[in-house]
């Protein structure tokens, strides 16, 4: 592999920043087509592949999100072209036949056992969510990830069957950089790692 050059680490990592205020300009379909194109090779382990992506591109589709969202996050996520909620599928293993393919017995790994199914899918859709707002980033969108709303709310509404889960919610678009809020502090490297 080779590195990556100075302004691409500046795209994904420190010029990027969190975005919620949002330009009226359109996310096109085939943008979030390849943004999922681009994001989907990550890895994951066992190949499982758990994240499901929910694109919400329409006011009616958003107002549906509406009552589950905290105050402070409803105005900016009304207001984003798009809001992805980032879920995961606790039947990821069912699947596994095909993604991990040279392990034909993988499945059976997971089969009744509720706790390794849920870590494993959260664990991994978490992952891959890091991937899709890096994606987003290289292809030139502003990311805005967030908690801050009821999950269960947003299951009920989404995603009834139960199969599917949220983990949390992104908002697309083109940042107004002009709406910023000051950079927040980061950890220093001695503060948080050590090296053994």
């Amino acid at each position: 592999m080779t590195a990556i050059d100075q302004n691409a680490v500046e795209t994904l990592f420190t010029k990027a920043r969190t975005h919620n205020v949002w330009q009226d300009r359109e996310v096109s379909k085939e943008t979030l087509r390849d943004l999922y194109r681009v994001m989907h090779f990550g890895p994951t382990s066992m190949n499982c592949q758990p994240l499901r992506v929910l694109f919400l591109t329409g006011q009616a589709a958003k107002e549906r999100l509406k009552p589950a969202l905290m105050p402070g996050n409803q105005e900016k996520t009304m207001k984003a072209p798009v809001v992805a909620v980032l879920s995961y599928d606790t039947e990821f293993y069912q699947h596994l036949p095909r993604m991990f393919s040279h392990n034909k017995d993988a499945k059976s790994l997971f089969e009744g056992k509720t706790d390794f199914i849920n870590s494993t899918a959260f664990r991994n859709a978490s992952i891959q969510g890091g991937y899709f707002i890096l994606a987003a980033r290289a292809l030139g969108l502003d990311a805005g990830p967030m908690s801050g709303f009821n999950n269960a709310a947003v299951d009920e509404e989404f995603f009834p069957d139960g199969k599917v889960k949220s983990n949390f919610l992104c908002n697309l678009g083109y940042g107004d950089p002009e709406a910023l809020f000051p950079q927040q502090d980061r950890f220093e490297f001695d503060e948080v790692c050590q090296i053994l």
